[in-house]
């Protein structure tokens, strides 16, 4: 609304709206931000009027701040309790039975090297995946094929959602070349184009390279040290 009200001029009033945000009460903390950080309302000219307050030396502000800190704490606990219920409303327990099928999300093997960026078309998840048994109200047990086997086969239920059998559906088999950190290791097939860009007044030469990673091929701009240095064999058959 302030944006809407002082039109181009909104960020000559950024230091209006700094205050009244300050000076607002909250109601995660059951109090303005500032009396939260000082232990008193902010006393402005509205209230210059009023009749003042007695200083607060040694033990007695160390008192009153702990009692500040205290109140805040419990109002955020309060808040937190409250937002929970709401979630709980519309919360739905997942129960899955052995031998059921499920899908694992792809991003449990994010990591630098896997898709070298997240598209919207990339595969959410793979699999399927048969569940081995109920180990607690909310983990399972899967049988994870042997490229996995550095995983802990106990997962949440969060990190899955059941197979339906739908041939429509565009998921990811479990990748079969897992390094032992966890990441599909991305391979280069080409480069495309080079290029230089000035960073901090030097040149630094890029290229465009084009990835292949587990059957999914994605383009990007990368440092041609970087590429030479991780990927010598590859230049080196490339150059040769």
């Amino acid at each position: 609304m302030c944006v809407l009200d002082w039109g181009g001029h909104w960020a000559d009033h950024l230091n209006l709206v700094e205050f009244a945000y300050n000076n607002s009460y909250q109601a995660s903390i059951g109090m303005a931000p500032f009396e939260a950080l000082y232990g008193r309302p902010c006393r402005t000219p509205l209230c210059w009027t009023q009749v003042g307050e007695s200083s607060l030396l040694g033990a007695d502000f160390v008192k009153e701040t702990t009692e500040k800190v205290r109140i805040v704490k419990l109002n955020m606990k309060e808040a937190q309790d409250r937002q929970k219920s709401y979630a709980d409303r519309r919360r739905k327990e997942l129960e899955f039975a052995v031998g059921d099928l499920v899908y694992l999300k792809m991003a449990m093997l994010r990591g630098p090297n896997r898709f070298i960026s997240e598209t919207k078309l990339s595969p959410r998840y793979m699999g399927p995946v048969r569940v081995l048994e109920r180990v607690g109200p909310v983990a399972y047990r899967l049988e994870l094929p042997n490229s996995m086997r550095a995983f802990h086969k106990v997962f949440h239920v969060s990190m899955w959602k059941k197979c339906l059998h739908k041939d429509d559906q565009v998921v990811a088999g479990v990748p079969s070349d897992l390094t032992p950190s966890m990441v599909v290791e991305a391979r280069p097939l080409s480069v495309l184009d080079r290029r230089e860009r000035v960073v901090r007044r030097k040149k630094v030469p890029k290229m465009q390279v084009l990835w292949d990673c587990n059957e999914a091929e994605e383009v990007t701009w990368e440092p041609e040290a970087k590429m030479k240095r991780k990927f010598s064999k590859w230049f080196g058959k490339l150059e040769g």
